[in-house]
């Protein structure tokens, strides 16, 4: 009579004899830390254009209104984009911390 090892009588992917999936390969661009940086880059040139575009108009070096109101939506509208991203990632943040384990 021989005795086997624990191994002996468990199911493959239970002993380890099952091969794990290869890790996808990864794709060549930008990261999301790199799109996220460029993105507060990008809004900070325009929060930038609107204020210099604003000062311009105040000490008379600019003339058309329009092209000042459209820089201060621009960055109106950027500044709540950047305001909305950081609640969804910190509302799907709490969410993950309130996951049972």
């Amino acid at each position: 009579m021989s005795i086997s090892g624990i191994s002996g009588g468990l199911p493959p992917f239970v002993a380890g004899q099952v091969q794990r999936p290869e890790a996808p390969a990864r794709t060549e661009g930008p990261g999301f830390a790199d799109r996220m940086g460029d993105a507060v880059k990008e809004l900070a040139e325009a929060q930038k254009q609107a204020s210099d575009s604003a000062r311009a108009y105040e000490l008379g070096q600019e003339t058309d209104l329009a092209s000042v109101m459209i820089d201060q939506q621009v960055s109106s509208l950027g500044f709540q984009m950047a305001l909305n991203v950081r609640n969804k990632a910190l509302g799907a943040y709490r969410d993950i911390m309130n996951m049972p384990v």
